[in-house]
């Protein structure tokens, strides 16, 4: 009797197996920069639908544009990309008023990305994993901004929309308030419970030069709170270039239980007239996450801002 073709149900079980196997036994890249190149093929206010900076509406009127930015972090040799879904999420989708369509967009960001991945491992056989972006929004539930259960039920939405899409694994990322950073957690993990998916959780902070989380939590009460609400990994993006990064991963690397992430910014960005310069070069990336590899055993790298293709074309080659 022949065998039925696969499902797309098994098809992503399969994926994500091989994503858990990939992060346990080697390094996996990451991709770098969204919003910048986003912005660099200049979109239209239609094209935002009059919510100029709104780069999650992108992927409902210009997939095009956001589907060359995975393609361009794809052709450099990265194994996965994040969703264009960072502002998929109560509280920045707020500012817009349309947080009734967190869902769409997010599951509409996964899609695009889950595309391109599929093509390219169709190309050479080599699976292409999709990260979805869960981001911190803009309000901070510690100082009273916004209530506790409406923002973990718009990061359920937010989730439930990237799991339908085909995300991979569900990334929250740069959180600086450590009760956002729950609500996030809850809201993914109450997303999987809904739609009856067990893909990778990752945790990734934003430490300020201070040493600290953006409300004062340093990187030993960031471990302690998270760790045991049952994350796949931990580690530190955004704000600060790699050499900020250097004691908070030397803490991770020696109390954390789960692996560890790191997709710094291409430095510490310098204020120019034509806005924010980041001084790292692709070269100067690459040694830093080398050195990060060696030294503190991380299992995923990529870059996050003022990183290019180029800066991670160099780091696949390390």
């Amino acid at each position: 009797m022949a065998s039925l073709p696969p499902t797309p149900a098994t098809d992503s079980r399969t994926r994500v197996s091989a994503l858990r196997e990939a992060l346990a036994t080697r390094v996996v890249v990451a991709d770098g920069a969204m919003g910048t190149m986003l912005q660099a093929q200049d979109p239209t206010l239609e094209d935002f639908q009059n919510l100029e900076g709104c780069n999650e509406i992108l992927n409902l009127t210009r997939p095009d544009i956001v589907r060359s930015v995975h393609d361009a972090y794809f052709a450099s040799g990265v194994d996965c990309v994040e969703t264009n879904t960072f502002g998929a999420n109560h509280t920045a989708a707020s500012e817009y008023e349309i947080s009734d369509r967190v869902h769409e967009l997010s599951e509409a960001g996964a899609r695009i990305a889950r595309e391109a991945a599929d093509e390219y491992a169709a190309r050479d056989g080599r699976t292409r994993w999709v990260l979805g972006s869960i981001g911190p929004g803009t309000k901070l539930p510690t100082l009273g901004h916004v209530g506790y259960t409406t923002i973990r039920d718009g990061y359920q939405a937010n989730a439930e929309g990237l799991l339908a899409g085909g995300a991979d694994a569900l990334i929250v990322e740069t959180t600086q308030d450590l009760l956002q950073t729950k609500a996030s957690v809850l809201g993914a993990r109450r997303a999987m419970e809904a739609t009856g998916t067990d893909v990778p959780l990752l945790v990734s902070m934003a430490f300020e030069t201070t040493g600290t989380m953006l409300l004062g939590s340093e990187i030993g009460a960031a471990l302690t709170a998270l760790e045991p609400l049952g994350i796949d990994m931990i580690g530190l993006n955004c704000s600060t270039g790699p050499a900020e990064m250097s004691e908070h991963l030397r803490h991770l690397s020696r109390h954390s239980r789960v692996p560890l992430l790191c997709m710094p910014n291409a430095g510490l960005p310098v204020l120019t007239k034509d806005g924010a310069h980041f001084p790292l070069d692709p070269e100067g990336l690459a040694d830093a996450q080398e050195n990060f590899v060696r030294d503190y055993g991380l299992s995923l790298v990529g870059g996050c801002c003022g990183t290019t293709p180029e800066h991670l074309r160099q780091l696949v080659e390390r």
